[in-house]
């Protein structure tokens, strides 16, 4: 059995076929790729793997693995009768064939089949949990007035104008698009008005259905009456799951469903982390074949990668969510919940130490959560870095002693005491001594102020303007195994397959291949070129590597 399990393993193939009669989903034969798909088993890659299950599973693909069945039959003759013939050896040699075809070659099909997925499930949910993680930690956009944009057809586009912090201040229902109440004057009356009113500078435009027209409306009035506003396509993945979730409910109980979709693009777009945390992970359109992942792994995951981008951003205690705050180490569902009414019933916090008065939060909680936990406005300065209390009375001798106040102003004289005969003389150790120098020296920072923003744009293109060569600017939206997909400003996304990532001789199999840390990221801003076009598919060819028009 070992030897018939190698065997197969080097030598035999997974194949699949298009099921007689099978229909493939929505008419784009996204399975067209696995029709008639022949690879080595040891060559198979993991996005293949996944594929080839779910097309089974939805029975347009018949999946079965090939092997030289003469091979393996003259291996047992061998290794059970040799060179003996007779009727005792026919009976073997017929028994083990038999044993073989009925018994071991379908239990062996399946120990290959599922060792493969397993393989395949184990990076699919690392490329999640990375793809989360980028996703999360973008850019956020601070200072702007932003009007969230939620394209709709039959039941008009809903828009929701935020401020600057996020807070909700106007809604409002308009028919730009033909359609029983087509109605593209007053919608663009509705805009003008709302910009005007609010100082307005940004549209966050949903990519879902009608996207593409409602950029084309927005550039139309950048063009004639707003020539100072732009727009952002905001990648809108989630927001429908959370509008209708009891988070929603309990935020905005007032406002319908679609109502609520256009604050969350409108907010995803200021702050990511802080909007992205109320959805359910999976909702957010980062992974490949999540839905078809051991659910305990991919849950595990997630929840870690969520709780390493919360706590190395951290939030502002006196304006998160609980959602955000039940992510901070040390902190639970209920005492995230506590920290919210205590703030809402006493008024905004002034000191970190203010947190022990909150029920529930005893002094591990709050030495596990004080230093991810900041306050902009606070009494002391402190409260606004991420130095743990702990180490204040270290800040404040290393300041009374440089006579410097926190910032960047003092940043030369106070890294100047990074070293080991200062740790010495401090009595603390060097790392703890260099952290609280660089928090010192940049109070109130936010490791994601270093990565680019999203593209700002003020015209529309169209899937029908892109000609091989053509130079464009993109954002990445997901990363997988075969490449990455990138928005660049029409309705579909287009795939720069891994090949055309880097030039290169040898073949690719893998991102990581590329660059062991990811070639590229979600949420990049990466510079494009125009591969191929398929219209009728809707899909898009782009390449990194310049491409010369013909």
């Amino acid at each position: 059995r070992e030897w018939v399990r190698k065997y197969t393993l080097d030598n035999g193939l997974l194949e699949s076929k298009q099921k007689r009669g099978a229909e493939d989903k929505d008419q784009q034969r996204v399975y067209q790729l696995y029709y008639d798909f022949s690879q080595q088993i040891k060559r198979v890659r993991n996005h293949q793997v996944l594929a080839l299950n779910r097309g089974e599973k939805e029975n347009v693909l018949s999946v079965n693995v090939r092997v030289d069945v003469a091979a393996i039959e003259r291996y047992l003759k061998f290794r059970l009768v040799g060179s003996r013939t007779g009727a005792a050896a026919d009976v073997l040699t017929a028994a083990a064939n038999d044993a073989y075809k009925r018994f071991i070659a379908p239990a062996i099909e399946r120990e290959i089949r599922k060792s493969l997925t397993d393989v395949a499930a184990t990076d699919a949910i690392k490329v999640f949990g990375k793809n989360l993680y980028h996703l999360l930690m973008g850019a956020p956009l601070r200072g702007r007035v932003v009007l969230g944009f939620d394209p709709g057809i039959r039941t008009g586009s809903k828009l929701a104008v935020v401020d600057e912090n996020g807070r909700f201040l106007e809604k409002a229902v308009i028919y730009p698009h033909k359609a029983a109440k087509y109605d593209p004057q007053g919608a663009k009356k509705v805009i003008i008005g709302l910009v005007k009113k609010y100082g307005v500078s940004l549209v966050a435009i949903g990519n879902g259905t009608a996207s593409r027209e409602s950029q084309t409306f927005i550039a139309d009035i950048i063009k004639t009456d707003l020539p100072t506003l732009q727009y952002v396509v905001v990648n809108e993945s989630g927001a429908s799951v959370y509008s209708a979730s009891d988070v929603a409910r309990a935020e905005f109980p007032d406002l319908h469903v679609e109502e609520r979709s256009a604050i969350s693009i409108a907010r995803r777009l200021q702050d990511p982390m802080a909007e992205l945390i109320k959805i359910d992970p999976q909702a957010v359109g980062v992974g490949q074949y999540q839905h078809d992942l051991p659910t305990k792994e991919l849950d595990a995951e997630l929840n870690a990668v969520l709780e390493t981008a919360v706590n190395q951003v951290g939030v502002n205690l006196n304006t998160a969510s609980p959602q955000l705050l039940e992510h901070i180490a040390g902190l639970t569902k209920t005492t995230a919940a506590n920290i919210v009414t205590y703030r809402d019933e006493n008024g905004p916090f002034t000191t970190r130490t203010e947190l022990k008065k909150v029920p529930k939060l005893g002094p591990k909680a709050f030495e596990q959560a004080a230093g991810f936990l900041r306050i902009p406005d606070g009494k002391n300065v402190l409260d606004n870095t991420d130095i743990h209390p702990e180490s204040y009375g270290l800040a404040s001798t290393l300041l009374k002693e440089t006579g410097s106040q926190p910032g960047p102003s003092s940043a030369n004289v106070l890294q100047a005491l990074a070293n080991p005969a200062e740790a010495e003389r401090l009595q603390v150790g060097l790392p703890t001594l260099t952290d609280v120098i660089e928090s010192l020296t940049h109070p109130g920072r936010d490791l994601r102020d270093g990565t680019e923003g999203a593209i700002l744009r003020t015209d529309v293109l169209s899937v029908k303007d892109l000609k091989p060569g053509m130079q464009l600017q993109g954002t990445v939206r997901n990363v997988v195994d075969f490449g990455a997909f990138v928005d660049i400003g029409v309705h579909e996304d287009g795939l720069v397959h891994i090949k055309n990532m880097v030039k290169t001789d040898r073949k690719t199999r893998h991102i990581e291949t590329v660059n062991p840390y990811n070639y590229v990221a979600v949420g990049d801003i990466v510079t494009v070129w125009v591969k191929e076009v398929d219209v009728q598919r809707a899909r898009i060819g782009l390449s990194m590597v310049p491409i010369v028009a013909d």
